[in-house]
């Protein structure tokens, strides 16, 4: 019982965690108008009942900017997360069962991941043209070689199990064997590295934006903000970086801490503890 109420706990912690994550995305989103509004008879207000995140030099409410900015993110971690996921699963399966794709596939793991990521990052949102679409395809064409190479090593083991085996010696096709004995075993591992993959995203989405080489400065994007905040820190507006970063760093942590909870979930030595 000790352990079916951890459990318990743990998917209420996850079930909570999803409805905070779905109340920003869709908070944000529906104050994206809000977010573009300049009024310069409220400019450069500290944290007050009125506007409680201040307001920024040309009048925009800060509140309303992190939270669009914090949902611009969450769409393109949603994105990301689920190409280079799915872009892993694929490669990984098809590395191990076919030595030619393996060594390409393994070739191109070691050379992407010989380069420093955020380096990475920003040569592949320059190839795609900056902007919201360049950025996806940045992180999500980046992401996926750590989990590729984890899904090839379970690929690989699952290959040497009796029922796979005899399966094959039944003639069972390779598509058929994937879908009824790989694939189940593979689903675990799937969700977790999705759900591993949003906080990361986020943070190189907000950090090649912040850097300039991301999403374009008209929109109310995290990097963007903390990027126009640091130009006004010393004239004594720190609201303008500090409730962005905090909203940004509280993201990412419960980001981590639901992939932690998925984890262990679905490990099922965590049923016996």
């Amino acid at each position: 019982m000790k352990s079916w109420n951890r459990r318990q706990k743990a998917l209420l912690l996850s079930a909570a965690g999803l409805a905070l994550l779905a109340a920003v995305l869709l908070a944000g989103a529906a104050l994206e108008a809000a977010a573009l509004k300049t009024d310069f008879s409220r400019k450069n207000l500290p944290p007050c009942p009125a506007f409680l995140f201040g307001t920024d030099w040309m009048g925009r409410d800060m509140l309303a900017r992190t939270l669009a900015g914090l949902s611009l993110s969450l769409r393109i971690g949603l994105l990301t997360a689920a190409v280079s996921a799915g872009v892993a699963l694929l490669l990984g399966t098809l590395a191990a069962w076919n030595r030619v794709l393996d060594s390409i596939v393994s070739w191109v793991i070691d050379l992407m991941l010989g380069i420093p990521h955020i380096l990475l990052v920003i040569l592949i949102s320059l190839a795609f043209g900056r902007g919201f679409w360049g950025v996806t395809a940045g992180i999500a064409l980046s992401h996926w070689p750590s989990l590729a190479r984890l899904f090839r090593g379970e690929v690989l083991q699952l290959r040497q199990a009796p029922y796979v085996q005899a399966a094959q010696k039944l003639g069972t096709g390779r598509w058929a064997l994937f879908r009824r004995h790989l694939l189940p075993h593979l689903l675990p591992q799937f969700l977790t590295g999705l759900v591993l993959q949003f906080p990361h995203a986020i943070l190189h989405e907000a950090s090649v934006t912040f850097l300039g080489f991301g999403l374009p400065p008209e929109q109310p994007a995290v990097g963007i903000i903390l990027s126009e905040s640091m130009r006004h820190l010393t004239t004594g507006q720190w609201w303008l970086s500090l409730f962005p970063g905090l909203a940004l760093v509280l993201t990412v942590t419960l980001f981590a801490a639901l992939g932690e909870v998925l984890r262990r979930l679905s490990d099922p030595a965590s049923v016996h503890e």
